[in-house]
């Protein structure tokens, strides 16, 4: 039986939902002309600013420009409420989540979680134990990847906790909206984002080290001009007014950690790094990373400096773990989950390994430790071929496998070469937290540009779109 998918602006009976009519009325009035010529605007935007994400593995030219969809995605004031508390939620779970194992492993002890789930995960860092982060915070920048299927079904498909990425082209999608469609922004009360760097500044200096007395001072870590996020890396630094180093730029020295600049060194209080845990520090990680700072994880466990996202949060969104957060919610806060994960089969286990393994066709297999839709199988679009070689690999490591349902993720109107057509989509809210929660209104929306795919990562051709979220 074909699959039905939850229009976000259409309802059953082919007229608009309230929070899209007038996104649906301006649509009707608008020639296709002008639609195309608003395309190529966009695309001349996105080119001037060098709005581009690198995709690995490919021998052409691996520099693309991310595609922009021109049709807002609309979110009502109150679905917004529904989503702000079920993110608020999870994030504080998750942190409380993240300082338990660290320390006593409670959820451990209580027989929530499996001791070895937490101890021989690959993402578990021995070296936090016992160390408490400024405000006992571990994931200060959180994205949160939703899904919804219905009038009411929101899942959360990811927790994103380690390096979470997306906020620039967020934050670009509204200036570009703003500059081509004025007359269909005046025409709503939508929520702005255009704080986040400012939030993002405050969350930051929140969390400043003991060692620091005064008005810290912020830096942004990233690996270099080659990393695939290079272009938020330099926009958040320089929307917050802050430094973008290199580890080259950094060192420790007399207790402090310190930047080489045109006019001398600077001392750094809070470090945001965009460089994963094992190559942060060569003295106590990967002895041959060139891209951090020797005794730099000695510093943070002094209390010298703060490290932004904390070293070992990856545990909290391993797509393992990802199968127990509705056990964490209720362990940390005493409530039932409001945001619903996705069924979750882990092939570690030999009974739910059976089962992926009997209906690899009907699922969606993922690595535990893989993102951006590499490494992954989408069992209904695949071929047999596909699916025989995705078993043998599933077989000789099912531990480093989850599996899902493939969900019948809603769509929203985007722009086709032939007109407009729904197509799927997915939505990252990014999460601030330190010395309170910030949630910026909406998010990220990725959209499969391809039809019938439900594929939204840019790098297997995905695209992004503005979301907005409206006022009552």
């Amino acid at each position: 039986m074909k699959p039905t998918f939850f229009d976000e602006m259409l309802l059953a009976d082919g007229t608009s939902r309230p929070a899209y009519r007038e996104v649906a009325r301006w649509l009707e009035e608008r020639p296709r002309g002008m639609i195309r010529k608003k395309r190529e605007e966009a695309d001349t935007i996105f080119r001037r600013l060098g709005i581009t994400f690198a995709v690995y593995g490919k021998e052409e030219a691996n520099e693309r420009l991310i595609p922009f969809d021109l049709i807002p995605r609309v979110i009502s004031a109150g679905e917004w409420r529904f989503l702000e508390r079920g993110i608020e939620q999870r994030v504080r779970a998750l942190n409380a989540f993240l300082y338990d194992i660290y320390h006593r492993q409670e959820i451990v002890r209580a027989g929530r979680i499996p001791a070895e789930m937490i101890n021989r995960n690959a993402a578990f860092l021995p070296e936090m134990i016992g160390f408490d982060p400024p405000r006992k915070v571990y994931s200060h920048i959180i994205g949160t990847d939703i899904v919804r299927t219905g009038e009411n079904g929101f899942f959360v498909l990811e927790d994103n906790l380690r390096t979470p990425s997306g906020v620039s082209y967020m934050l670009e999608n509204r200036e570009a909206m703003m500059h081509l469609f004025p007359d269909l922004f005046a025409k709503h009360r939508v929520r702005p984002v255009e704080r986040y760097p400012e939030l993002l500044r405050e969350t930051l200096e929140s969390v400043a080290p003991p060692a620091c007395k005064g008005d810290p001072t912020i830096a942004i870590l990233t690996p270099g001009i080659y990393n695939s996020a290079y272009f938020e890396h330099a926009f958040l630094a320089d929307q917050m007014g802050v430094e973008l180093v290199q580890g080259s730029d950094l060192y420790v020295e007399d207790a402090a950690l310190w930047m080489r600049t045109i006019t001398g060194k600077a001392q750094v209080d809070v470090l945001y790094r965009r460089v994963d845990d094992a190559y942060l520090d060569p003295l106590a990680f990967d002895p041959t990373s060139m891209l951090g700072v020797p005794g730099l994880f000695d510093l943070y466990r002094a209390g010298g400096v703060t490290i932004v996202n904390a070293p070992g949060t990856g545990i909290a969104d391993d797509k393992a773990i990802y199968a127990y957060v509705p056990e964490i919610i209720e362990f940390y806060t005493g409530e039932k989950p409001i945001l619903n994960n996705v069924p979750t089969w882990r092939c570690g286990i030999p009974d739910e390994l059976a089962h992926v393994l009997a209906h690899l066709p009907e699922l969606v297999v993922k690595e535990v430790h893989g993102s951006g839709g590499y490494g992954m199988l989408v069992g209904p679009a695949a071929t047999k071929r596909e699916i025989a070689a995705f078993a043998a690999r599933l077989k000789a490591d099912p531990a480093n496998y989850i599996a899902q349902p493939t969900l019948a993720l809603s769509t929203c109107p985007a722009v086709t070469d032939t007109g407009f057509a729904p197509r799927h989509v997915d939505l990252r809210p990014f999460v601030l937290m330190g010395d309170k929660v910030r949630i910026t209104p909406g998010g990220l929306t990725r959209v499969a540009l391809k039809k019938g795919s439900l594929v939204v990562n840019s790098s297997q051709g995905g695209g992004t779109k503005d979301t907005w979220v409206l006022e009552d």
